[in-house]
C-alpha cells in the first residue's frame, strides 16, 4: 500500500514511533503465522486505526435518534467502509482454513490476532464481513448445510448482500441449560410448523436481516435430552413471525442490528430447510459456538487495548490536571496501568493458546481452553474498561467516549455463548477428575520419602507421614 492510503502518523503507538502488528505478534504465537497473515494483519490494523475508528462517530450519527428511524437506518459509510476492505482483501477472514473452503484461508490462530483490531471499533467488523451473528451463521452453513441451503443463503452472506439473525434464547425458561428450550417444531406434511418465543434474537433489528437460524423442541419425548432439540433455517418474512421490540443493554439499543423478542405463531418453513437432520440441533450450535467464543474473546482484547489507549490518553492531557499534576505523576495510576497491560497480555496469550488448539485438533478438542478464555477474557476486560471509565469521571460514563457502551458490551460478554457459571462448572468438575489419580501418586511419593528416610538413616519427624506410611498409629 501507498503513503496515500493511510497516514503513518495516525499510527504511533509508542514514544519510539510505530511498531507494526505482526511485529507485535507474540513470540509464542509468531511459528502459526504465515507471512500472508503478518502482512494481511498489518493492513487490518491500518484499515481499523485510520478509516473504521474514524468512521464510527459518522456511522452513529447517520443511524439517528428515535426508535424507528434507528432501526430503519442503514449508514451509507457502512457500504463506503466495506467498499474499501474489499478492495484491500480484508473480507471473511473468520472461516479458517482448515475446516472451510469459502473464507479467505486464515487460521484460527490469525484470524484471531485479526479480530483484536476489529475490535476497537464499532465499524471494523461488519465492514470486513467478519460481524456476528453472521461469522457464527456463515460457519454453520458451510458446515452442515447442503448446496441448495449454501446458494440461497451462505453465498449471500458471504458477499454481505444481506444479514441474518441467530435465535436461541427464550424468555420463559433458564436458557443457560440448552435442555429447557422450549419453541416447538412439528412436521404437517412438507413442512415444519413452529410456536413459542425467543429473545436476545441477535441480528433481528437489521431491515437486511433476510434469514434466522433457529433451535426449536422437534422431539421433545427422545429419551437422550440432547437429541430433542432441531436447527431449522427461516426466512425472516414468513408469516407468523412478530417482533415485539427490541432489547436494551445497559441502555444501549444497538441499531440497527438489535436483539429481538420475537414469537412465532404456526409459522410454516419448507422440511428442506432443516439444517443437517433431525435432533441434530446440540451438535450444530455446539460447533457454532466454540469458533465464535474465540472470536469474541479476541474483540474483548481488542476493546481493552483500546480503553487502555484512552486511559494513557487521560493521563497525559495537559489540559486536565487534578490537584496541579497530570493523572501520569498519580502512582495508584501508574499502578492501574500496569497491571491493565499485564492482565491484557497474559489474556492475550490464553487466546491464542486455545487458538492453536483449535487449529491442530477442533473445537471440541479445545474445550478446556475455550472455556477458559471465555470466563476470563471478559472480565479482564471489563475491569480494564472501568479502569478507564474512573480515569474519565463524568466523561466515562456519557457518551462523550466510547468507554460506556464499550463497558454495556463487555458485560454481556461475561452471559451470551453460555454464562460464566456454567463453563466455570464444567471446568472445575472436569479438572476434578484427575483428584483420585493426584491422591494415589502424592501418596506414593509420600511413601517413596518414607523409604529414601530409612534408606539414608534419618528420622521423619512428621507424625502424619509416618502414620500414613505404616497404615496406623504413628509410632514417634
Amino acid at each position: 500500500m501507498s503513503k496515500s492510503d493511510f497516514s503513518q502518523d495516525l499510527l504511533v503507538n509508542s514514544h519510539e514511533g510505530h511498531q507494526s502488528a505482526s511485529a507485535r505478534i507474540p513470540v509464542i504465537a509468531r511459528p502459526f503465522v504465515s507471512d500472508r497473515a503478518k502482512k494481511t494483519l498489518d493492513i487490518v490494523e491500518k484499515f481499523v486505526e485510520e478509516e473504521c475508528i474514524p468512521a464510527d462517530a459518522v456511522y452513529t450519527q447517520q443511524i439517528g435518534s428515535g426508535p424507528a428511524e434507528r432501526f430503519s437506518s442503514h449508514p451509507s459509510i457502512i457500504e463506503d467502509l466495506k467498499k474499501k476492505a474489499q478492495k484491500l482483501g480484508l473480507w471473511n477472514m473468520f472461516l479458517p482454513v482448515a475446516h472451510f473452503k469459502e473464507g479467505a484461508g486464515f487460521s484460527n490462530l490469525e484470524y484471531g490476532l485479526m479480530a483484536e483490531y476489529l475490535g476497537k471499533s464499532r465499524t471494523a467488523s461488519e465492514a470486513t464481513n467478519c460481524a456476528a451473528p453472521d461469522t457464527g451463521n456463515m460457519e454453520v452453513l458451510a458446515k452442515y448445510g447442503n448446496e441448495e441451503q449454501k446458494k440461497k443463503w451462505l453465498e449471500p452472506l458471504l458477499k454481505g448482500e444481506i444479514r441474518s439473525a441467530f435465535l436461541m434464547t427464550e424468555p420463559d425458561v433458564a436458557s443457560s441449560d440448552a435442555t429447557n428450550i422450549q419453541l416447538r417444531m412439528h412436521k404437517e406434511g412438507n413442512e415444519w410448523v413452529l410456536n413459542g418465543s425467543k429473545w436476545w434474537s441477535s441480528g433481528a433489528g437489521d431491515k437486511r436481516c433476510k434469514i434466522a437460524i433457529v433451535m426449536g423442541k422437534s422431539d421433545p419425548n427422545n429419551k437422550d435430552p440432547y437429541r430433542q432439540q432441531s436447527v431449522i433455517l427461516v426466512p425472516f418474512d414468513t408469516p407468523g413471525i412478530t417482533i415485539h421490540r427490541m432489547l436494551s443493554v445497559y441502555g444501549f439499543d444497538d441499531a440497527p442490528h438489535g436483539h429481538g423478542h420475537i414469537t412465532f405463531n404456526n409459522v410454516r418453513v419448507p422440511a428442506s430447510n432443516m439444517v443437517l437432520g433431525e435432533g441434530r440441533g446440540f451438535e450444530i450450535i455446539q460447533g457454532r459456538l466454540g469458533p465464535g467464543r474465540i472470536h469474541h474473546a479476541m474483540r474483548s482484547i481488542g476493546a481493552a487495548e483500546k480503553a487502555l489507549e484512552y486511559f494513557l490518553a487521560r493521563m497525559n492531557d495537559p489540559r486536565k490536571k487534578p490537584f496541579g499534576k497530570n493523572l501520569s505523576e498519580h502512582g495508584i495510576m501508574l499502578d492501574r496501568v500496569a497491571r491493565s497491560r499485564i492482565e491484557i497480555d497474559a489474556a492475550r496469550l490464553m487466546v491464542l493458546n486455545a487458538a492453536i488448539k483449535i487449529d491442530e485438533s477442533s473445537a471440541k478438542g479445545a474445550l478446556k481452553e475455550i472455556a477458559e478464555v471465555k470466563v476470563q477474557v471478559p472480565s479482564m476486560a471489563l475491569e480494564v474498561i472501568d479502569r478507564a471509565v474512573q480515569a474519565y469521571g463524568g466523561a466515562g460514563v456519557c457518551q462523550d467516549t466510547p468507554l460506556a457502551n464499550m463497558w454495556a458490551q463487555g458485560r454481556t460478554m461475561r452471559i451470551v455463548d453460555g454464562p460464566d457459571e456454567v463453563h466455570i462448572l464444567q471446568l472445575g468438575r472436569n479438572e476434578n477428575k484427575r483428584g483420585k489419580s493426584l491422591l494415589a501418586r502424592i501418596e506414593a511419593q509420600k511413601k517413596r520419602s518414607a523409604e529414601l528416610f530409612e534408606q539414608y538413616g534419618i528420622k521423619d519427624t512428621d507424625p502424619l507421614s509416618l502414620e500414613r506410611v505404616s497404615g496406623g498409629k504413628a509410632k514417634l
